[in-house]
C-alpha cells in the first residue's frame, strides 16, 4: 500500500510569499529566518549587559604597570604595535631607486603611445598626407538628364529646383548654361516616356549614397573623438608621470643630503657647497 500511495501524485506545498503592498520590505520572513535573527539579537544584548556591568564595577584607582608603556588615542582606544619593523635608510632608498625606475619605464611606455596617437591623428587631418573623402573633392561630377521634349525638360528643371526658361544675370538662359538637361530630339512611337522611371531610380540612388555619404561622415567623427580623448588622457598621464619621478628624486635627494629643504622647525637649509 505504501508504494502504492507513493506513486500518486501529491500536492505540492509551496510557502506563502510576500504580499504585493508589502514587496518594498524584500522576501517574507520564514520562521528559520526570524530565529537566526532572534539568535543574533540576544547574543547583542547578552554581550551589552556585560559591558555594562564591567563598567559599572570599574574601580578608578586600579593600576598596572603595563599602563605605563602603553598609549591610547584620543578617543581612548589603546594604541598597540603591529610588529612591523621599521626599515633602514638604505634600504629605503633602494625601494626608491626601484620605484624610479618603474616610473622611468611607464613615461617612456606613454611617450611612444601618446606619439603614436599624435601621427595618426596629424594623418588624418593635417600634414602632406591626407585621406579624400567625398566631400574634400572640389570638382563634382555632373549628372546629365535626357529629355524627349521641352515640356519635359521644363518639368525636370522644376523638379530639382530650376526653373526652366528663365535668364540669368550675363542675360544667357538656363537651359542655354546648364548641361544637366540635354533635349532628345527623337519621341516615343506611343507617347510615353520611360525617363520619369529612371528620373525615380536615378533620385533613390541619390539618396542613399547620401545616405551613406552621412553615415561615413558620422563615423569619422566619432572616431576623431575617440582619438582626442584617447591622446588627452596620454598626455595627462604622462604629465603626472613626470611630476611623480621629479617628486621622487627630490624625496631620494633629501634623504641622501644633497639638497636643502625645511626641517621640523620650519627652519630652511641648504648644503654647504665648496667654494670656487
Amino acid at each position: 500500500m505504501s508504494s502504492m500511495r507513493n506513486a500518486v501524485q501529491r500536492r505540492n506545498h509551496k510557502e506563502r510569499a510576500q504580499p504585493a503592498h508589502r514587496e518594498k520590505w524584500g522576501i517574507l520572513e520564514k520562521h528559520k529566518d526570524y530565529s537566526l535573527r532572534a539568535k543574533d539579537y540576544n547574543e547583542k544584548k547578552k554581550r551589552l549587559k556585560i559591558l555594562r556591568e564591567k563598567a559599572a564595577e570599574r574601580n578608578p584607582d586600579e593600576f598596572s604597570y603595563s599602563m605605563l608603556s602603553s598609549k591610547t588615542d584620543k578617543h581612548g582606544r589603546k594604541i598597540q604595535d603591529r610588529g612591523n619593523v621599521s626599515l633602514s635608510q638604505d634600504a629605503v632608498k633602494l625601494l626608491k631607486t626601484q620605484d624610479a625606475g618603474y616610473i622611468r619605464t611607464m613615461i617612456q611606455q606613454t611617450r611612444r603611445a601618446r606619439e603614436k596617437m599624435e601621427q595618426e591623428y596629424l594623418l588624418m587631418h593635417g600634414g602632406s598626407v591626407k585621406v579624400l573623402g567625398r566631400e574634400d573633392r572640389k570638382e563634382r561630377g555632373s549628372h546629365v538628364i535626357f529629355a524627349n521634349n521641352l515640356e519635359e525638360q521644363r518639368a525636370l528643371g522644376v523638379m530639382h529646383g530650376k526653373g526652366g526658361g528663365t535668364s540669368s544675370g550675363n542675360g544667357q538662359t538656363e537651359q542655354s548654361t546648364r548641361k544637366d538637361f540635354i533635349p532628345d530630339s527623337i519621341d516615343s512611337s506611343d507617347g510615353t516616356s520611360s525617363v520619369p522611371r529612371q528620373l525615380r531610380t536615378q533620385e533613390a540612388q541619390a539618396f542613399q549614397a547620401q545616405k551613406q555619404d552621412r553615415a561615413a561622415r558620422k563615423r569619422r567623427k566619432r572616431l576623431n573623438e575617440t582619438r582626442l580623448s584617447k591622446l588627452s588622457a596620454l598626455k595627462t598621464r604622462e604629465k603626472e608621470l613626470i611630476a611623480t619621478e621629479q617628486q621622487l628624486e627630490h624625496q631620494r635627494a633629501r634623504m641622501s643630503n644633497s639638497i636643502g629643504g625645511i626641517n621640523k622647525a620650519g627652519v630652511k637649509w641648504k648644503v654647504r657647497e665648496r667654494k670656487k
